[in-house]
């Protein structure tokens, strides 16, 4: 027995040696040393939002009575958010990527860098040049066949823009059931077509001649700055994932430590910085009404029947129009209705927690509809006052498009709140 503890003493005797702890630490519970340096910086186009607690829900009678959004106090921690809606620019960077990597990977040989291991992955230091007619030659598929065409134009196939979105379930895994489970079972996968549905102009407004938009609103420079339309809620969170990717890949280059991924907003978060600090505000600017002293409209919706223009809009507006709230942000009261990450229950407000409230689920094809819902806060240009008030809710079906969502980013601060720090 002797025998056996001394072996034991001299085997841990030597992993604490190896470790070097004795020499670097003296013996003391000092961390591991050399560790990176972290600094928060507030992303390009974002505010700062607060941390903070507020009473979530409608200001307003409830006219309907439907109780979807009762009153109840919450707190929500500090968070990121964009001052204003992803614009049609914005996100034609992001199809650019898309585009540019199928481009890279079908010219191939010079354009992919090969590791050691043989993983492989592309050069973005290469320049394609999309005119060389031995690249568009390379590229022909890229494209839409020419009996496709109108006019000959040669145009960009975009149901080839696709992009593969990965994750982990967090809450799948956190579930006690699933304890056995392998990793692999909370790793989920999507692949989506992430060109905006054009057609929504059309589509969402019957006997209206809206073919101008469809035309022009998503690819011409005088939109630029326009919000984004047309796409799905799949499609607005894969964005997010993308602009996660980027960033990091950034700071990776930098020798810095990753950030918090850029997400879609909780409904309880979109409410919170709606109100921009205001106690019992009905609109972003306080309220109780949505014209100022001089009579002007405060924001893009439509004032009256019939009326789509004594806002200064006709349909949506730059995303920089009318006056921010007292947190930075522009329209989160009219021009798009946005999306949430938060699936829509009508009883949600009963069951979520007081602290950083959500409710979200993830959904197969084959689930009910009703299991599709995902929340969308603001009201937009074609929505009547009443959608523009803070504790307003209501929904869409996340595999649809339309001419009047859109969506804005987040991002989780990394800390209690500035204030405190």
């Amino acid at each position: 027995m002797k025998r056996i503890i001394l072996i034991f003493t001299v085997v841990v005797s030597t992993l604490f040696a190896g470790c070097g702890l004795n020499s670097s630490s003296n013996g003391e519970l000092i961390g591991v040393q050399g560790r990176q340096t972290f600094s928060q910086e507030i992303p390009y186009g974002m505010v700062y939002v607060p941390s903070g607690t507020f009473h979530m829900g409608q200001n307003d009678q409830d006219v309907a009575y439907a109780q979807v959004a009762r009153n109840r106090q919450v707190t929500i921690s500090a968070f990121y958010m964009d001052d204003t809606e992803i614009t049609n620019n914005e996100y034609r960077q992001f199809i650019f990527y898309v585009r540019d990597s199928i481009a890279h990977t079908l010219i191939g040989d010079d354009h992919i860098i090969v590791a050691d291991d043989g993983s492989e992955s592309i050069d973005w230091k290469k320049k394609i040049k999309y005119g060389d007619p031995e690249v568009q030659e390379l590229l022909a598929e890229l494209y839409l066949p020419e009996d496709e065409r109108v006019f000959g134009k040669k145009e960009l196939d975009t149901k080839k823009l696709k992009y593969s979105y990965e994750w982990f379930d967090y809450k799948q895994a956190a579930r006690r059931s699933n304890k056995d489970q392998p990793r692999t079972s909370f790793i989920k996968k999507d692949e989506v077509n992430i060109y905006p549905d054009t057609l929504t102009w059309i589509r969402d407004f019957a006997y209206a001649m809206n073919e101008p938009m469809v035309e022009k609103y998503f690819w011409h420079p005088a939109y630029d700055d326009y919000p984004l339309v047309g796409v799905d809620w799949r499609q607005a969170r894969v964005f997010t994932g993308w602009r996660s990717e980027m960033f990091d890949a950034f700071r990776a280059s930098k020798g810095q430590a990753p950030a918090n991924r850029f997400r879609l907003p909780s409904e309880a978060e979109w409410e919170y910085a709606s109100r921009g600090g205001r106690i019992g505000a009905d609109y972003p600017w306080g309220g109780p009404y949505i014209r100022n002293s001089k009579g002007c409209l405060l924001a893009n919706f439509k004032p009256m029947r019939g009326d789509y223009i004594s806002d200064g809009g006709f349909y949506t507006v730059k995303v920089t129009s009318y006056f921010p709230n007292d947190y930075g942000l522009y329209n989160m009261a009219g021009n798009v209705a946005e999306w949430t990450a938060s699936a829509y229950d009508e009883s949600g407000y009963s069951f979520v927690h007081d602290m950083n409230p959500t409710f979200e689920i993830e959904v197969k094809d084959e689930d009910p509809e009703n299991m599709k819902r995902k929340v969308i806060r603001g009201g937009s240009w074609k929505d009547i006052g009443y959608f523009l008030q803070n504790g307003t809710r209501t929904y869409e079906y996340m595999d649809t498009a339309k001419a009047y969502v859109g969506f804005r980013c987040v991002m989780s601060y990394m800390g209690r709140s500035i204030e405190d720090e």
